[in-house]
């Protein structure tokens, strides 16, 4: 094998233990732009595997709709369990990992049949489970409302486990009123996470045993207030800042450590967008309309923008 060959099967396998498909593997979609989704449908997460189907899920029900970036048609592919769905990644495996919002509770889903694989109750106490990621040999998932993290540690071919493991999130991260821990993903190096806390506009490397420290961040501005959903690639991490309208991209270091702010793109079709996931050079984005009073029969939709 030559080492060329050698960078890129490590390159890829290092991508899919991050919880996102490496790009090179998507060709490029001539679907629509704009995705149509459910009227009063609320979405809020998105996840895209190896396939051309984006997965997206309604802060109504917790109800999973499938679409097709080619043709832009779809439908419900699983039924929520009355509570919300919010932050969604796929393994490689073709599970759907589900955060479970105010339910307080995650869900994995079987994306070949819609299934239920396993239901998790992570908090009995009022909670917020906002997002998703998958790294490290296990799926982390933040409580906005919590300081914590819980953990579902997989086993020998990915096992599903019995239960989560209460992860306290300790260090440099304070929690106060508002919409606290929200987007995570995996840092550059795969040794720790990256979790931004909305209301504080701060970024943070949180090491698996739950210790936070803040991310020093360069540039003109390097305000992260309105922090969602986060996506990695490479040593680019972008950041959905939801009621701000825009993405911003940051330029880390090998570890997460600090990094620095480099643009900032908006797009006349966002409209609170608030997680984000890519599919052959493009980036996808539901609009929650959070601005929007919701009613059974508000409109939404969600957005394809090239990557900045």
């Amino acid at each position: 094998m030559s080492r060329r060959t050698l960078a890129i099967v490590i390159a890829t396998a290092l991508a899919v233990v991050g919880g996102a498909a490496p790009a090179a593997a998507h060709s490029p979609v001539r679907g629509p732009s704009v995705l149509a989704l459910p009227d009063g449908f609320q979405p809020e997460g998105i996840a895209i595997g190896d396939k051309p189907y984006a997965y997206f899920g309604s802060r109504v029900d917790g109800d999973i709709y499938r679409v097709s970036l080619r043709t832009g048609r779809g439908s419900v592919f699983s039924e929520g369990p009355g509570t919300p769905s919010l932050g969604l990644k796929i393994d490689d495996r073709g599970r759907l990992f589900v955060a479970g919002g105010s339910g307080g509770n995650a869900r994995v889903i079987d994306t070949r049949s819609g299934a239920v694989l396993k239901s998790y109750t992570l908090q009995t106490v009022p909670s917020f489970i906002n997002d998703v990621t998958l790294t490290g040999g296990a799926a982390w998932y933040t409580d906005s409302t919590n300081p914590v993290l819980f953990k579902l540690p997989l086993g020998r071919h990915g096992k599903l486990p019995s239960a989560a493991v209460a992860i306290p999130l300790t260090g440099d991260i304070v929690y106060q009123t508002g919409n606290n821990a929200n987007g995570i993903a995996p840092s550059p190096d795969g040794k720790a996470l990256l979790v931004v806390q909305g209301n504080a506009g701060k970024l943070f490397r949180v090491t698996y045993d739950g210790k936070a420290t803040e991310v020093k961040l360069t540039g003109t501005d390097t305000s992260l207030v309105n922090g969602d959903g986060l996506w990695l690639r490479g040593r680019t991490l972008y950041v959905v800042q939801n009621r701000l309208n825009v993405i911003t991209k940051i330029e880390l270091n090998r570890s997460g450590t600090a990094g620095t702010v480099i643009s900032r793109t908006g797009n006349p079709n966002f409209d609170v967008p608030t997680t984000i996931a890519e599919y052959g050079k493009r980036f996808y984005l539901p609009n929650a309309r959070f601005t929007t009073p919701p009613t059974p029969t508000t409109p939404y939709n969600a957005v394809a923008v090239p990557i900045p």
